[in-house]
C-alpha cells in the first residue's frame, strides 16, 4: 500500500530518496532539543538508534546522518545528544519514550501516543489489562509518584523480573521515562512515571489516525509492516489499510 500523497516513481531507489527526505535525512541536521521534538512530532514514531530488525525513522540518523554508526568511537557529541534527549523529551512532555518499536527504545509523538493509548487515562488503567503480577506491582508503585529505576529495582528485588515487567508496561504504553534523578554516587537514575501523568491520554483511541500517520511516514508498506510497528494483529492492520484505500488516502501497489 502506498500513501496517496507520496511523490516518488514507485521504484526502490525512488522510495529510498522519498523516505530520506521524509525522515529528515536530508538538509540541516538536528542540533537542539526543540528540533528533536519537532522531528518526532513530524514523523510520529521513531527509533532512538536504527536497527536491522525494523526499517523506520531514527533520531540518531536525523542527528548524525544515515551512514554514521552510533558509538563507533565511544560516547561522542552526537551520542551524548541523543542519549540526553531520550530522557529530556518525555520529561518535558514533548515525546513519549520507551521500549515499543521492534523491542527497541523508541519515541512517539503526543498526538500518536493519544491515538494508540489503550486506557482511560487514569492511574489504575493497568488494572483492567492482562499483565504480569510484577507489572501490576510497578504500576501501583508509580501510581503514587514518579520513581527512579534504581529504587524500583530494589523494591522488586529481582533485576530480570523488574526489566521484563518494565518492557511489558512500555509495550502497553502505560509508563514512560520522565527525566533523570541524580544519585549520591554513580550515574543518574532514569525516572519512570505513568504515561497518563506525563501526557494527555485516555479516551482518544483512534487507530484510523494512527494508520494514516504510519502510512504518511513510511510512504509505502504492507499490512505486516503496520502490524509490526504498532503491535497489532495482521488482520486488523490489513483492515485499517483497506479503510485508507477506500477513503482515497492510500492506493494498492502491484
Amino acid at each position: 500500500m502506498t500513501d496517496a500523497g507520496t511523490a516518488h516513481d514507485g521504484s526502490e531507489p525512488g522510495l529510498g530518496r522519498a523516505r530520506a527526505v521524509r525522515w529528515w535525512l536530508r538538509g540541516r541536521r538536528i542540533g537542539s532539543l526543540e528540533r528533536a521534538a519537532s522531528f518526532v512530532d513530524d514523523v510520529g514514531f521513531a527509533l532512538l538508534f536504527p536497527t536491522p530488525k525494523l526499517l523506520a525513522p531514527s533520531l540518531w540518523e536525523a542527528v548524525a546522518g544515515e551512514d554514521a554508526e552510533p558509538f563507533a568511537t565511544g560516547m561522542g557529541a552526537n551520542e551524548q545528544k541523543v542519549w540526553t534527549w531520550k530522557d529530556a523529551l518525555p520529561g518535558r512532555g514533548l515525546a513519549w519514550y520507551g521500549t515499543f518499536l521492534a523491542g527497541r527504545g523508541s519515541f512517539l509523538s503526543p498526538a500518536l501516543l493519544a491515538a494508540l493509548y489503550p486506557g482511560a487515562g487514569e492511574v489504575d488503567d493497568h488494572e483492567s489489562m492482562a499483565l504480569s503480577p510484577t507489572a501490576h506491582q510497578i504500576a501501583r508503585l508509580l501510581g503514587g509518584e514518579p520513581l527512579p529505576s534504581v529504587v524500583l529495582r530494589q523494591l522488586i528485588g529481582d533485576r530480570n523480573r523488574y526489566q521484563r515487567a518494565v518492557v511489558e508496561l512500555q509495550r502497553h504504553l502505560l509508563i514512560t521515562t520522565a527525566g533523570v534523578q541524580k544519585q549520591r554516587t554513580g550515574w543518574p537514575s532514569t525516572l519512570l512515571d505513568l504515561t497518563c501523568r506525563q501526557f494527555d491520554v485516555g479516551g482518544s483511541l483512534d487507530h484510523g489516525f494512527a494508520t494514516r500517520k504510519f502510512l504518511g511516514t513510511m510512504l509505502q508498506a504492507t499490512p505486516a509492516d503496520l502490524a509490526r510497528i504498532f503491535r497489532w494483529p495482521v488482520a486488523e492492520a490489513r483492515a485499517r489499510l483497506g479503510e485508507q484505500n477506500n477513503a482515497g488516502q492510500a492506493q494498492p501497489r502491484g
